[in-house]
């Protein structure tokens, strides 16, 4: 009876046991038994295509830090825009070398990418296709890729192929050691290491397409004798010969190839071994760039912003119709992408958002487009490629950036092409030197400079008559980042600094050599032989000398480019870079100099020496040695501080601010602002980067620290930026916020900001905003517990009878207050009463003004009478109600009336004609009760003032200064 249950149980365990066998060692079931249980298990396992797509996408869905600066909205598959991509044929590969902003295209002949991977009769049945996509730098060859692999991996796009294995051939390019094809893909794709899709055995390898970007990173050699032949995808070979065997088609022929490189590098694969060319051209009209522009600044903008960024967009969109250079730029979606990160910084600055500059924008544009590029230097295939190829980006500083130097120092921005031929490789010799030039002319050079297509001013005459064609940096600021990185890499040296250093390396290499035999043969040689050593050991020192003077030679540039006479009356800098991307519409600024301003350039100047470019500068192979920082910032402390003792126009004062904050060295900066005793920015547009900057750089002041006065009237202030600011405001005595457009909003804020403890504010003045009654209610609730506001200035802020009777009840629990306006504010005669007797009341108050507020002559004068004290210990409170103090002329007549002059285009023209006349009739009285002559013609002249403004204020004319 128990054998039964033993015999199934010992069935089980052999059963299980035979299952293990053929899991672990049978390549095929041997019953249909094993082939359900190996089918269930198999099931369980992933799929190594699905894995490879999971990890691509993940990979290339990752976005650069770069792009991480616009506040984290964009993904690839939001902003992705496709560039014109053109397929060629033989004749328009041999005119290669034409600017990538032609604008000649072949319309039926634009091709995507799964276009090109569908077979033509000109090609063998059987053979995977081998695409080449070519085009200059910034054209987007890279976004093309990303795109491609992201499409892919989401089966959009190229889905009859069952396995896509993108490479970079930076990569491929840096490995030394041999290997086999199978290993190259496992060594970065693991999960595909034994993938039958790379077999080698039958078709399979049909369903695989290779992706090679950037080729010209590679060199690869097609001769027999240098590229063995290999059909084995397990055989161990260097990369650049495996790579060689899959053009070939002799490994794995069945595969497809796409393979991107730079328009030099076009011809290093022969053309028997490429079944398609494409080119890519950019975005060849503005409806692309908009496209771009929308899906950049519109799509991803927050809804707080979504209007302006709309209207930002259509202003843009009109300086492309208008065919600026802007547009001829835009070509490259490169410049596309400048433009929106720069107009991002501009317009969309938030205190939430990571730091950014300016001059970190454009390293940051050139670390994208330039990282990891080199410059070949023709030498042979057998040397290491690190060896005979240098930095691409350092290249272009001493050729173009040398240009934009002598633009700068000439002050010129376009240049004929025999300026071109003088400053960009005029002085090559070698055939090495030869051959870079021929490869930076066909990749680089229209990336930078782009033909002119309006004659600016800066352009001679002579050449204007010789219709000789002139060429442009394709964006102005360009010009003035690449001058400046000259100078701070030291470029620019003199001929003597060039020889000393020389020298100075030399002999430093072996100075303990000559102490070492300074020591030992100084009691056996003659002293005039001695003398020799001496003078080599100091020879370090004379070059640290002059060195020295170099840098303090590029400070007083700085200072002397930023604070230039006959740019005092220019823009702002960052309104200036503003206009240059979205054009000027309406009325231009009167321009008074026609010197070309170059105000960025001292900017970006300050910028590079900041550490944060330094590191991005130094991955492109530009070395900013941190010596020639310190000497840099020492001397131009010096210089800066002198300069801000003379006054200076807001403009300039601003750009000084636009200055410091890009060094982003607090402890410089706190050192200039400390010299600083007033900030007047008046009729700045105080825009939220502006306001950044600002409380940014107060912020980097010492807390004992206090300006006397913050201007910042007529600056389009809001509660938004007015939020931003409030930091800054905690470093004034006297604040001036007139004319901007504050609500009852932004009272709050300013009701904080009085309740601080650490707010020393004196004088607020706020007039010209609408707070309303409401606004003032909650602004009078810091009152109580203020200890520092003495002048409270709230002229035509709408405060009304209820404002004003609520303000008179909080005075009495403020002690400090000395003078009060709220004029201009339809106060009726009942809460001026009210508000006088308050003020009698308080123990501090001596100045009221109510003048422009519909009055009658009986109030006048009781005010008057009121305004002396009940009793003998109290002091007289001046009331300015009107030009005239009963039958006197006040004492304040005239600042009554530039205040009303002043404001002529702002204020009410109506309700002030209406004001003046009642001035005039309150003249006219008072000179009727005078006596004296001299008195007469004194009422006489300010009469004929109050109707010289009347007559302005009707005929609609703009102030006229006194």
């Amino acid at each position: 009876m128990n054998l039964l249950p033993h015999r199934q149980m010992s069935h089980l365990l052999k059963t299980w046991r035979m299952w293990q066998m053929g899991m672990e060692a049978a390549p095929w079931p041997v019953s249909g038994f094993y082939c359900r249980k190996f089918t269930t298990s198999n099931s369980l396992e992933p799929d190594p295509i699905e894995i490879h797509k999971r990890k691509l996408l993940l990979w290339f869905s990752h976005l650069p830090q770069e792009e991480k600066q616009f506040g984290g909205f964009f993904s690839p598959e939001t902003m992705h825009v496709d560039p014109l991509i053109l397929e060629t044929d033989a004749e328009e590969r041999a005119g290669l070398l034409c600017s990538p902003f032609q604008t000649q295209t072949h319309c039926n002949r634009s091709v995507t990418v799964e276009q090109l991977f569908q077979h033509t009769d000109t090609w063998s049945d059987g053979r995977g296709l081998n695409v080449l996509i070519y085009g200059a730098v910034g054209t987007g060859k890279s976004t093309v890729v990303r795109k491609l692999v992201l499409d892919w991996c989401a089966g959009t796009t190229l889905s009859h192929f069952q396995l896509l294995i993108p490479f970079s051939c930076e990569d491929l390019s840096q490995l030394s050691k041999v290997t086999s094809l199978r290993d190259l893909v496992s060594r970065k794709y693991l999960h595909l290491k034994k993938h039958p899709l790379l077999s080698g055995e039958g078709k399979q390898a049909k369903d695989v397409l290779f992706l090679f970007n950037g080729m010209e990173k590679m060199q690869l050699d097609f001769r027999i004798g240098a590229s063995e032949l290999c059909s084995d995808p397990n055989e161990g070979l260097p990369p650049s010969v495996v790579v060689v065997n899959l053009l070939r088609k002799y490994l794995l022929p069945e595969a497809s190839i796409l393979i991107t490189t730079r328009l030099s590098a076009l011809d290093c694969i022969p053309q028997k071994y490429v079944t398609r060319y494409a080119q890519i051209r950019g975005f060849n009209d503005p409806s692309r760039q908009r496209a771009y522009f929308t899906s950049r600044l519109l799509k991803q903008s927050d809804t707080a912003h979504n209007q302006e960024a709309q209207d930002l967009v259509e202003l843009l969109y009109l300086n492309l119709q208008r065919e600026s250079q802007l547009a001829a730029a835009c070509f490259l979606p490169s410049y596309c992408w400048l433009t929106c990160a720069t107009l991002h910084f501009l317009r969309f600055t938030n205190t939430k958002a990571p730091i950014r500059t300016l001059t970190g924008i454009y390293t940051s544009f050139l670390r994208l487009n330039f990282g990891g590029e080199v410059l070949g230097t023709g030498a042979g295939t057998n040397m290491p490629i690190q060896e005979h190829q240098s930095s691409l980006m350092l290249y272009v500083v001493r050729t173009v950036g040398k240009l934009a130097f002598e633009g700068v120092t000439y002050k010129r921005t376009s240049f004929s092409e025999a300026e071109l031929e003088q400053w960009i490789g005029g002085k090559t010799k070698t055939d090495e030197e030869l051959h870079q030039l021929a490869m930076f002319h066909t990749d680089v050079l229209d990336f930078f400079l782009a033909p002119s297509i309006e004659s600016g001013k800066s352009i001679s005459q002579d050449l204007r008559e010789n219709n000789e064609k002139q060429y442009v940096f394709a964006v102005p600021a360009m010009q003035e980042y690449l001058a400046a990185l000259y100078v701070v890499l030291g470029e620019n040296k003199s001929a003597l600094e060039k020889l000393t250093k020389k020298v100075s390396v030399a002999i430093g290499q072996a100075s303990e050599d000559v102490n070492a035999l300074v020591n030992i043969f100084s009691k056996l040689i003659p002293l005039r032989i001695f003398a020799v050593f001496n003078l080599l050991k100091l020879f370090p020192k004379l070059y640290e000398k002059i060195s020295s003077l170099n840098k303090g030679s590029i400070a007083r540039t700085m200072a002397a480019e930023l604070f230039h006479t006959e740019d005092s009356y220019n823009e702002d800098v960052l309104d200036q870079v503003e206009q240059n991307l979205v054009g000027v519409h309406g009325p231009q600024q009167q321009q008074y100099s026609e010197r070309q301003p170059f105000e960025l350039y001292p900017i970006f100047m300050g910028g590079l020496l900041h550490y944060g470019n330094r590191v991005l500068l130094q991955q492109l192979g530009c070395n900013i040695q941190s010596t020639t920082v310190a000497q840099i910032t020492r001397a131009i402390r010096k210089y800066l501080v002198r300069e801000l003792n003379k006054p200076q126009p807001p403009e300039e004062l601003m750009d000084l601010l636009v200055l410091l904050y890009e060094f982003q060295n607090p402890r410089l900066t706190a050192e200039v602002v400390t010299s600083i005793r007033a900030i007047r920015l008046t009729n700045i547009r105080m825009t939220s980067l502006k306001c950044f900057i600002l409380s940014s750089v107060l912020s980097c002041t010492p807390a004992s620290y206090y300006l006397e006065e913050l201007d910042l009237s007529s600056c389009l202030l809001n509660n938004d930026t007015l939020q931003m600011l409030c930091p800054a405001f905690r470093h004034t005595y006297n604040l001036n916020l007139q004319f901007n457009t504050l609500g009852p909003e932004s009272c709050s804020l300013l009701r904080d900001l009085l309740l601080d403890p650490r707010s020393v504010i004196r004088s607020l003045k706020l007039c010209d905003n609408p707070l309303m009654e409401s606004g003032v209610q909650i602004l009078v609730e810091a009152l109580p517990e203020n200890q520092s506001l003495t002048n409270l200035s709230l002229m035509h802020t709408g405060l009304g009878d209820e404002g004003v009777l609520d303000l008179a009840k909080r005075l009495q629990q403020h002690r400090r207050l000395q003078e009060l306006n709220v004029a201009y504010n339809n106060i009726g005669d009942d809460a001026a009463l009210l508000l006088v007797d308050a003020c009698r009341e308080h123990p501090s108050i001596q100045t009221v003004h109510l003048y422009l507020n519909p009055l009658s002559k009986v109030a006048k004068q009781s005010l008057y009478a009121r305004g002396v004290p009940r009793s003998h210990s109290g002091q007289r409170v001046k009331v300015l109600a009107s030009v005239t103090e009963g039958t006197d002329l006040s004492e304040n007549w005239r600042p009554i009336l530039n205040v009303i002059r002043e404001n002529s285009s702002s204020w009410d023209q109506q309700h002030v004609i209406q004001q003046l006349k009642v001035f005039l009739e309150d003249l006219e009285w008072g000179r009727q009760q005078q006596q004296s002559l001299w008195k007469r013609l004194h009422f006489r002249r300010v009469e004929k003032g109050v109707r010289k403004i009347l007559k302005m204020y009707r005929n609609n004319l703009p102030p006229s200064k006194k």
